[in-house]
């Protein structure tokens, strides 16, 4: 049985009113999907966070607007940079035998060999785009970097699809690891040509959302 998380239907509010919703614990959130009308909601707060709790980041749950429940993952949300909250959500209703494709995060596991022996981890995807059915996406993709020597990298094209499809080009490198006179010549500034390899991006990026 699914996660269940309530819904109110929210209409047209002031501004002031919203706010003080906000303030109470409640966020505005809207449902959109190919097979459903958008349709703006208000939901708790502490419900959300315990929902994504449970079901994970891109887990699938199910939505009970004023009695009508639809399944739904968290698509994009929007927050308050100072606060750290959450002040918007947007959740795709979705089927659960349907494909969808949405980012999922790549975790490396394991203590590299190539460390041990002095070298330096990068890492420079730290998501993947996948397409799969609802149902059947992970919390996370897991990497074993266990064996991983000095001057190897792992590539795309290494990952356990696992009933996925990766959209992602098979040569493109998930880790490597740098020798040490590598790394420090990178540190000091030598064989640098505009950005920093040494530099991990984050993975704040949502699939086909709002900035």
């Amino acid at each position: 049985m699914s996660a269940v998380l309530q819904a109110t239907e929210r209409k047209e509010i002031p501004g002031s009113e919203l706010k003080k919703m906000r303030n109470n614990g409640q966020i505005p959130a809207v449902v959109y999907g190919a097979k459903v009308e958008n349709r703006p909601v208000f939901i708790s707060s502490a419900d959300l966070t315990k929902t994504l709790r449970s079901v994970g980041r891109n887990g699938v749950f199910s939505l009970d607007m004023d009695g009508s429940k639809q399944d739904v993952i968290l698509s994009d949300y929007q927050e308050d940079v100072m606060k750290k909250e959450i002040i918007h959500v947007d959740f795709l209703a979705v089927d659960k035998s349907s494909k969808i494709t949405v980012d999922v995060r790549l975790a490396l596991v394991g203590y590299a060999a190539g460390v041990k022996d002095g070298g330096v981890m990068q890492q420079p995807l730290h998501q993947l785009s996948v397409t799969t059915t609802a149902e059947n996406i992970p919390p996370q993709i897991e990497v074993d970097i266990t064996n991983l020597q000095v001057g190897e990298s792992l590539y795309v094209r290494d990952i356990p699809t696992m009933g996925m499809t990766i959209n992602h080009e098979e040569s493109e490198v998930v880790a490597s690891i740098l020798p040490p006179k590598v790394e420090e010549e990178i540190n000091a500034g030598e064989q640098q040509e505009g950005g920093h390899p040494n530099e991990e991006e984050g993975r704040e990026t949502e699939p086909q959302g709002k900035e």
